[in-house]
C-alpha cells in the first residue's frame, strides 16, 4: 500500500493566461498542470479542461479513486459568466498494484470541463486538489485563472478537448440493453444478460459512495450472469433501491449506464 503523507500540500498561484491556456504550474515533483479553453460557445455551453503532465511512475485518480486513492476536489466559485459546471472524467486505468484496487490516470491527460455560458466574455477560476502518487501520495493543490473570450476561438485546444472527450464514457446507445436486471445479492450485486461486447475486466460499479467498491465481475459458466462482490467482505444488505452507475469498455469505446438495484429474489 502506498504511504500517504496528508500534511504535505503543494500550492502555487497561476501565472497570467497565455491565449487559451494558463501557464503550466508545477504541482508536485515532476508533475505539471494548467487550464485550457476552446474559447468558443455552442448552444449555451463552453468547453475547457484541466491538463496534467504526469511523469513515468506517477499517477492521479479518477472521480472514484479506489481503495488507496485521494479523491479529487474542484472549486469554481470564483468564476464569472459561467454556470452549471460538469466534469467529464475520461475512462481510467484499473490498477491492482500491491493487492489494492484503484482507478488511476498516467501520462498526459486532459479532464474536460463544460460550463453554461451566456455568450459574453467570462472568467474561469478554478481551485483543484488532486492526489498525486509515486513512491508516496500527496494531495497537491493549485489555483488557476483563465479569461475566456469568444471572439477568437482556439481551434487547437478545441481539437485536444475533442480527443479527451473521446475517452469519456457516453450513455449506452446500442439497440439492445447493456444489461438485464441489476439485483442485490447477499454479498454484492448480480448483472443479468450482459451485452457480449462489454469487457468484464473493464467494468466499474459505482453507487456514489467512494467507500463502497466492488470486485471484478465473476461470470457464470454460460456468461449470462455476472456477479460482483463488495470489497472488504461486506454484505450486500442495503443496496436494494440504490442507484448504480456501470462504466465499461467495448470495442466502440467507453460507455456508462445508470440503473436501480433491484431486490434479491430470495
Amino acid at each position: 500500500m502506498l504511504r500517504l503523507l496528508p500534511i504535505l500540500v503543494v500550492t502555487l498561484a497561476a501565472s497570467p493566461a497565455l491565449a487559451a491556456a494558463t501557464a503550466w504550474q508545477d504541482i508536485a515533483l515532476g508533475v505539471r498542470a494548467r487550464l485550457i479553453s476552446a474559447d468558443s460557445i455552442t448552444a449555451g455551453t463552453t468547453r475547457a479542461g484541466l491538463e496534467l503532465d504526469l511523469p513515468a511512475g506517477t499517477h492521479t485518480y479518477w472521480r472514484v479513486p479506489g481503495e488507496t486513492g485521494i479523491p479529487a476536489e474542484f472549486d469554481f466559485a470564483g468564476s464569472t459568466g459561467l454556470t452549471v459546471p460538469v466534469i467529464d472524467w475520461p475512462y481510467p486505468e484499473i490498477d491492482h498494484s500491491g493487492g489494492y484496487l484503484d482507478y488511476i490516470y498516467t501520462g498526459s491527460l486532459v479532464i474536460p470541463l463544460r460550463f453554461g455560458a451566456s455568450g459574453s466574455d467570462a472568467l474561469l477560476a478554478a481551485s483543484v486538489t488532486l492526489g498525486i502518487c509515486s513512491d508516496i501520495c500527496v494531495p497537491a493543490q493549485a489555483s488557476f485563472t483563465l479569461p475566456i473570450s469568444y471572439a477568437r476561438p482556439d481551434t487547437g485546444q478545441a481539437i485536444r478537448l475533442d480527443q479527451a472527450e473521446a475517452r469519456t464514457p457516453i450513455a449506452w446507445d446500442q439497440p439492445t440493453p447493456a444489461f438485464g436486471a441489476v439485483t442485490a445479492t447477499a454479498d454484492g450485486i448480480s448483472l443479468a444478460a450482459p451485452d457480449p461486447s462489454i469487457d468484464p475486466q473493464s467494468l466499474i460499479a459505482d453507487i456514489g459512495d467512494p467507500a463502497i467498491l466492488f470486485q471484478t465481475p465473476q461470470k457464470s459458466p454460460d456468461g449470462t450472469l455476472w456477479t460482483l462482490k463488495l470489497l472488504g467482505g461486506a454484505g450486500g444488505k442495503g443496496l436494494e433501491g440504490r442507484t448504480i452507475q456501470l462504466t465499461f469498455m467495448t470495442p466502440a469505446g467507453p460507455y456508462a449506464v445508470t440503473r436501480q438495484i433491484g431486490a434479491s429474489a430470495s
